[in-house]
């Protein structure tokens, strides 16, 4: 099978559909995660291309005149590739990289190769490897054209990029069979440990990725979970015992969800968050600070009844209000408020009355509200076990 390189350090423009209907703004929000998720992959990014639509083309995801200046402007700034912020379907790819001079990937592509760098152990590098052979699949075509010219004249269909072709699928899909076979395995092994654990309460730490669980993690658990400004800086779930009060349960800690998360990673990372499914408490951790902060809530939310823990009870944690950025309006400006005209006090009294969910404002990074929370964390774990041991309560 042909070698699947991964992406070294380069320079790229991204590209994005604004849809009809949809602000800009967002659009510009979208672009800065995936600049994000660029430099994250050793990547930076030197220009940005938009173009308005009612939904990306199917043929080649852009307009054709917008393909054009995106070719021009790839070889003006002698770019290595360009991104784009949406999932290519194979086609599109086909089509794109037929009139552009340099290299394309979408985003799928960016996140699995973050995922293929960070993974550490052998189930999460067994993960990954299946959700990249799974995009890879259907993407072959074309990856043999230089073979192509070696064609034969006699006038039979199959050339020499097709044989190679289809060597290359029937190696991925013996592949694909053999990392399922193993994430079988590995998933048992798991069931087992969690079944070790015994009937300690379960609390599972949740949220769009960068928005501080494992500082979090680390904070209520006296451990050392890495934590660093980058996306997906955990893939691999972390449980660890705490004590608060004399009071026992287990925390873990989740890999970060995203927008437009791949399906072939949610599907692969399904058995990872066997934890969320089976936590008796989940803590929706939020950057407050982030302006997207409310869509990124509604990703999560989303992802959870994906893997069957929409029913969960959750408490909503609002991390990083040392980042939070408040701007007052000028007397004359008659425009609608934004998010950043609405004071940090304000928007915790309006989230603490209408959410159906109690709600913490916090800083991990700070400790601002980590002796609140711990109390708080305390009465809903021991509420738990003593909902399911009545006559249990001697620890406390």
């Amino acid at each position: 099978m042909s070698e699947i390189t991964t992406i070294s350090q380069q320079q790229a423009l991204l590209v994005a559909v604004v849809r009809d209907g949809q602000d800009p703004r967002q659009v510009d929000d979208y672009l800065d995660e995936l600049e994000f998720l660029a430099e994250t992959a050793g990547i930076l990014s030197v220009g940005r291309i938009t173009q308005r639509l009612g939904q990306p083309n199917p043929r080649i995801y852009v307009g054709p005149g917008k393909l054009e200046e995106i070719a021009a402007a790839a070889r003006e700034r002698q770019v290595d590739l360009v991104i784009f912020d949406d999932e290519l379907s194979p086609s599109q790819t086909r089509n794109i990289t037929r009139e552009l001079p340099v290299a394309i990937i979408d985003r799928t592509k960016l996140i699995l190769d973050i995922f293929l760098r960070r993974a550490t152990t052998a189930y999460a590098k067994t993960q990954v490897e299946l959700a990249n052979c799974q995009y890879m699949l259907p993407r072959l075509t074309g990856m043999w054209t230089h073979l192509e010219r070696q064609r034969g004249g006699t006038g039979t269909r199959g050339g020499a990029g097709e044989r190679e072709i289809e060597t290359d699928r029937r190696t991925i899909r013996n592949r694909i069979s053999l990392l399922k076979e193993e994430l079988v395995r590995i998933d048992r092994q798991m069931a087992t440990q969690r079944g070790n654990r015994g009937s300690l309460v379960r609390v599972s730490l949740v949220g769009y990725t960068n928005v501080g669980k494992s500082t979090l993690m680390n904070l209520l658990s006296k451990s050392e979970v890495l934590a660093e400004n980058k996306l997906f800086a955990t893939l691999d779930t972390t449980v660890r015992k705490v004590v608060l009060d004399n009071l026992p349960f287990l925390l873990a800690d989740t890999v970060g969800f995203i927008r437009k998360l791949p399906h072939q990673l949610v599907e692969s990372f399904k058995s990872t968050l066997d934890e969320v499914r089976e936590a008796d408490l989940l803590l929706h951790v939020v950057d407050i600070s982030h302006p997207g902060f409310e869509e990124q809530i509604a990703v999560v939310e989303q992802t959870l009844a994906e893997i069957g823990a929409g029913d969960k009870p959750v408490y909503l944690v609002f991390n990083k209000i040392d980042s939070y950025k408040f701007v007052e309006k000028e007397a004359d400006d008659l425009s609608e408020p934004t998010r950043e005209n609405i004071p940090l006090a304000e928007m915790e009294r309006s989230w603490t009355t209408r959410s159906k969910t109690p709600a913490i404002f916090i800083s991990a990074r700070q400790r601002t509200g980590i002796d609140r929370l711990r109390r708080e964390l305390y009465h809903m774990v021991r509420e738990i076990h003593e909902g399911r041991y009545p006559f249990n309560n001697f620890l406390y």
